[in-house]
């Protein structure tokens, strides 16, 4: 297992450098080298690397949402903070009616089977968008008016949201019984909770970190580690409690940079680090996961659904955005750096599948819903970091250095000295 990650991460080095080159965004060389070299093409990836993919995507997606959480001012999110939660539902919610419509008809789905595949499609991907934004936030593009950290902020809700209606529906399809009214009050509570454990967290740890005052590779060590806990306490709370780990661990980064903004920016710092290995770890087993095959037999029906459900979210994200003080251009930007889908598509598109084969149904439809979630990573996680990263380096402008920015330097100065 171990020779083959080296081989990914030599690679991954590689193909990143080729398409920084070519202006093409390093995630989707990275994405497309996990495709080529993942079992369902070339499989030259070892079977135990695949069997813990999982948890190596896990790791890399804490330590982007870390990043992302030593990112979001106060401030900021104040200025955005009304339109963080439009974006968090609104353009779901219209993506997921116009699949739920158009389902049956183009793909021969029940209704119920239609808004299951468009809960699936409805979530933004939080692995290419954070990254992106957190470039964008470093580089001061859109910093001005919050852009990049309404977007981050926003597309980690959506997650939330949706997952939340998709496992609604799923249990109804599986025959369970499910309490909707008590999923649906879910919602906000697991959003409220999990940006309240988070806080808490993070105050704790600020405390800790300022009495005995470890080194920034111990600081982030521990809150690596308490945030992977974090998670698996979501996995054992949700028949009782409803819990979102991954705001509880962007609200950690955000507290502390709250409290401490040297020790904030001193931690990130070393998360950068990090990430460029979990990067190519991220994307890579990301593209591994995508079976070309699968998203074949969606065909041009698939891409259809795919394409008028990125339409109508499209149609609701600019809706969220009316009365804002944002320009054309940065409207546009967001319209398309909602538009991406990796993660999420991957994690739940077989969970119909699974749930029709435990309750002994026709699984034709749990095969079409996974197809047509396979098809929306290759489509769309490509070009649409691609054309965010295009459109945020035309439409966002540069905001003069603020503090943070001149503090971040220093560290990074610093670092590579050392």
């Amino acid at each position: 297992m171990i020779v083959s990650l080296a081989e990914l991460l030599i690679l991954g080095v590689i193909v990143d450098w080729a398409f920084r080159k070519l202006t093409i965004p390093g995630l989707v060389g990275m994405l497309l080298l996990g495709v080529v070299f993942g079992p369902y093409v070339l499989a030259l990836v070892d079977p135990g690397l695949l069997a813990a993919s999982a948890d190596l995507r896990l790791i890399a997606l804490i330590v982007i949402l870390l990043r992302a959480g030593f990112e979001l001012s106060r401030e900021t999110l104040h200025r955005v903070g009304g339109r963080v939660a439009l974006l968090s539902v609104i353009p779901a919610v219209i993506e997921g009616l116009a699949v739920t419509v158009l389902g049956p008809p183009l793909l021969d789905l029940s209704y119920l089977e239609a808004a299951i595949l468009g809960s699936v499609l409805g979530a933004v991907s939080p692995a290419v968008v954070v990254p992106l934004m957190i470039r964008f936030i470093e580089q001061n593009r859109g910093a001005e008016k919050g852009i990049p950290t309404m977007v981050l902020a926003a597309s980690a809700i959506d997650d939330v949201f949706v997952i939340v209606i998709y496992s609604v529906l799923v249990g109804l399809i599986g025959g369970q019984q499910v309490d909707v009214a008590w999923q649906l009050a879910g919602i906000p509570i697991s959003i409220v909770l999990g940006i309240a454990v988070g806080l808490g967290v993070g105050v704790a740890l600020f405390r800790i970190f300022q009495r005995f005052d470890p080194r920034a590779t111990k600081r982030v060590l521990v809150i690596l580690a308490l945030s992977v806990l974090l998670v698996r306490l979501e996995h054992l709370s949700a028949e009782w409690l409803p819990f979102a780990a991954l705001l509880a661990i962007m609200a950690i980064g955000f507290i502390m940079l709250e409290r401490d903004e040297h020790m904030a920016h001193e931690i990130s710092a070393k998360l950068g680090k990090i990430w460029v290995f979990a990067e190519i770890v991220l994307f890579t087993m990301v593209g591994a996961q995508v079976n070309l095959e699968v998203a074949w037999q969606a065909g041009l029906a698939g891409a259809l659904i795919i394409a008028l459900g990125l339409v109508a979210r499209s149609a609701g994200t600019w809706l969220c955005l009316l009365g804002s003080d944002l320009n054309r251009g940065e409207r546009l930007f967001v319209v398309i750096a909602y538009l991406p889908k990796a993660t999420v598509q991957a994690a739940i598109g077989g969970g119909a599948l699974a749930a029709m084969s435990l309750a002994g149904l026709d699984t034709g439809p749990g095969e079409v819903i996974l197809a047509v979630a396979v098809l929306s990573i290759v489509l769309t996680a490509p070009l649409g970091a691609w054309a965010t990263e295009v459109s945020g380096r035309r439409w966002l402008e540069v905001a003069p250095p603020s503090v943070h920015e001149a503090m971040d330097a220093a560290l990074e100065s610093e670092a590579h000295e050392d």
